[in-house]
């Protein structure tokens, strides 16, 4: 584990394993540290998880339909690991690699080569993943790739989030903010049907500030699919190669720390950890429940490659990919 540790004491722990977060341990607004990264204690629970906790999927995070996918005018069959359809780059991915390491002043980089063919992607990948964590309590990502290939790649970190303590029990108490006017409708294996509709009038709506489990039980298609939100929306005023600053804001009025999440991506996946029950032992001895640790993934839109209209994930050669991600921790 690498640790950073800025000057007030906060401090962000991270995994070659999958270039993955093991720990945020931030200020509440008694000025008590603590964790609100979700982790495990054994750190031998990370491989293979379901959960894919704190890691980076890919080579594309997210579902791809039916595991088919084409580039170049060439069909591919992917791994169908998640019902019928293709999930996080298949049943290794990069979230399940251990990336090579090198530690720099404020940050880490990790660095994954991903060989052609590798569950059956085409083009030799490398990926660098850049963390930088900050006296202010931020915590940036930046992920590149560069290809010899035609392919495709969607990258993000599978960070859970609880502002009340990462051992602290159920988050969807906590209120949530979203830069997203639209989500994306799927089928009810959550593959996207290609409809953007809009969230006004419906439980997906969180323009407004709301608890994230006021409306999870509504009799509403897509919280019935996925026990919950496990849908993508797509980022308002989004324009490819910039930063919307507060896509997402979560609070806590317990502790009052405050998550906002800043990003170049342009769609995120929440997910309120609805299938945690039965993950690997955390820190308190014992699994995680479901909900007791909300996702926000930036990210680009699953199945794009199957959906002209949805902004690209095509990685062409000598054009890098890049997107980043910033986490901003403060207390209100």
């Amino acid at each position: 584990m690498i640790k950073l540790t800025n000057k007030s004491g906060a401090y962000v722990t991270l995994s070659p394993l999958g270039a993955g977060i093991t720990s945020i341990v931030v200020p509440d607004r008694e000025g008590n540290l603590q964790n609100i990264a979700l982790a495990y204690a054994d750190p031998q629970a990370y491989l293979n998880d379901g959960p894919c906790l704190g890691k980076i999927p890919g080579r594309y995070a997210n579902r791809i339909g039916h595991g088919k996918l084409s580039v170049d005018g060439k069909d591919y069959q992917l791994a169908v690991n998640c019902g019928p359809h293709h999930l996080h780059g298949g049943p290794t991915g990069f979230q399940n690699r251990v990336w090579d390491t090198e530690e720099f002043p404020g940050g880490v980089r990790f660095t994954y080569r991903s060989a052609d063919g590798e569950e059956n992607y085409p083009g030799n990948v490398t990926v660098v993943a850049e963390y930088r964590w900050s006296d202010d309590n931020v915590l940036s990502l930046e992920m590149t790739a560069t290809t010899d290939a035609p392919t495709v790649i969607n990258l993000t970190n599978h960070l859970y989030v609880n502002l009340d303590g990462a051992d602290s029990g159920n988050a969807l108490g906590q209120l949530l903010t979203l830069k997203a006017s639209r989500w994306l409708v799927t089928d009810p294996d959550l593959c996207p049907t290609g409809e953007l509709a809009p969230v006004e009038g419906t439980p997906m709506d969180f323009t407004e500030e709301k608890q994230v489990g006021r409306d999870i039980k509504a009799d509403f298609p897509a919280l019935i699919y996925g026990k919950g939100y496990d849908n993508c929306y797509a980022v308002d005023g989004w324009e490819p190669g910039t930063l919307v600053e507060d896509v997402a804001v979560l609070r806590s009025e317990r502790s009052g720390r405050v998550m906002a999440i800043s990003s170049t991506q342009p769609a995120l996946q929440l997910y309120t950890g609805n299938w945690l029950a039965g993950s690997p032992l955390n820190h308190s001895g014992r699994s995680y429940e479901d909900y007791d640790g909300v996702a926000i993934e930036l990210q680009g839109m699953p199945d794009a490659p199957n959906h002209p209209e949805f902004p690209s994930q095509l990685l062409l050669p000598g054009t890098p990919y890049r997107q980043s991600i910033r986490f901003a921790f403060t207390t209100r």
